[in-house]
């Protein structure tokens, strides 16, 4: 019987599949090997266009930071998911909002327009993979287990603007308030001055971040609940002695930043100053030079002396565009490996067009509605956000 020889040294593919090689002509910065081939339809542009000149004053077009290019261009106006949805409530005559983001931001300016106004998602399937990590048959045990530990009396919620209609609500009905991660500190702050506990929902690590490094809790005063385990994974003991009871949940785009990410662009360009959105983990967050939420990022880029350089950790097609509006800048993505928010990517300019030439045709489609019981209770607890004191506007 003859048997055969099997080379075990791994070829570079291997290797490079296996992480422990590099491909320097894949690994360009905020360049994305992947760009994606043109539209199969060249006049798409064209026909956006048309139907959002056709619309005219009936439509007003939202465009969320990370969306791609191709569709901010028709963005009556940019910005985050908050921001946006505040701007629809402030165009009252527009019988039509098309929201270029995710489910749970076209939900949000549901709740906060006109009866009479329509809220229209392009893809009904771009959802928010943070958002789905709290669902409200999941929350509503998590607040059995409270009571069942003797806490949930002395807890407040605190929910991310990133969670759907349902959690607000949930929020709301339980004397809770949500909030963006430039207003965590505050709301959480107005929280403790309410209760002696926060169940902090569903991004963790924004929670984790705003407690300890803002609030001066420890990390030992931190839970994770786990919704897939029994009372969370955690004993009566552990949420009786807790302070901060942090959803299991978390934004698969920055949940990819490493501490390693920030100690390989230090070592590649000099001088750099290393900024990442709060919603990464706190080994990064620590490792960073600054901390903000993607208004402050814009911010911090666009005031930035000339000559700079800046290595940052949030969506790409955020990081991108800005390197392009500020070429006297070194701009660089925080990690060697290229990450778009694949949710928020559904929106792309087939879709738009479908959604503006439906609307043009009279014919609504992709509708956005709030049950009106969801939208009362979620209301109040944004509204508690607008009413807590602030010296800085609220920004996602």
């Amino acid at each position: 019987m003859v048997q055969a020889f099997v080379d075990p040294t791994p070829s570079p593919l291997a290797l490079l599949l296996l992480g422990n090689s590099a491909d320097p002509d894949s690994e360009r910065g905020v360049e994305c090997p992947g760009d994606l081939p043109p539209a199969s339809d060249p006049d798409l542009v064209a026909r956006a266009q048309a139907a959002k000149d056709a619309l005219g004053g009936r439509v007003f077009i939202l465009g969320h930071h990370y969306q791609r290019d191709e569709v901010i261009q028709f963005a009556d106006v940019t910005g985050d998911s908050f921001k946006l949805a505040q701007k629809a409530a402030d165009k009252p005559d527009a019988e039509f909002i098309v929201f270029c983001g995710v489910h749970f931001m076209a939900e949000s300016a549901d709740i906060l327009t006109a009866d009479n106004q329509k809220v229209i998602l392009p893809d009904l399937a771009a959802g928010c993979s943070m958002a789905d990590m709290a669902e409200i048959s999941q929350v509503e045990q998590c607040w059995a287990d409270l009571e069942a530990a003797g806490v949930a009396a002395v807890t407040i919620p605190i929910t991310y603007m990133n969670s759907t209609a349902a959690i607000k609500a949930f929020t709301g009905k339980h004397g809770g308030s949500i909030c963006t991660s430039s207003n965590a500190k505050r709301s959480l702050e107005w929280a403790f001055e309410r209760g002696e506990k926060v169940l902090f929902m569903p991004d963790q690590h924004l929670g984790r971040n705003t407690a300890v490094r803002e609030l001066g809790l420890s990390l030992e005063d931190c839970v994770v609940f786990n919704p897939r385990k029994p009372s969370g994974g955690l004993t009566v003991e552990e949420l009786q002695n807790a302070k901060m009871i942090l959803w299991k949940g978390h934004c698969s785009v920055h949940g990819r930043f490493t501490p390693e990410c920030v100690d390989r662009v230090r070592s590649e360009v000099p001088g750099v100053t290393v900024i990442v959105h709060p919603e990464c983990t706190y080994e990064v967050v620590e490792k960073a030079d600054q901390v903000g939420s993607t208004e402050k990022i814009i911010t911090a880029i666009e005031n930035a002396p000339a000559g700079s350089a800046w290595a940052i950790g949030t969506e790409l097609n955020l990081v991108k565009r800005l390197a392009l509006a500020n070429p006297d800048k070194s701009i660089t993505y925080l990690d060697k490996t290229v990450c778009f928010c694949s949710t928020m990517n559904r929106i792309d300019l087939p879709h738009l067009v479908y959604s503006l030439e439906s609307l043009a045709g009279g014919n609504v489609i992709n509708q956005i509605s709030v049950d009106p019981d969801t939208a009362h209770w979620a209301k109040i607890a944004l509204d508690r956000m607008l009413a807590l004191p602030s010296s800085t506007p609220i920004l996602d």
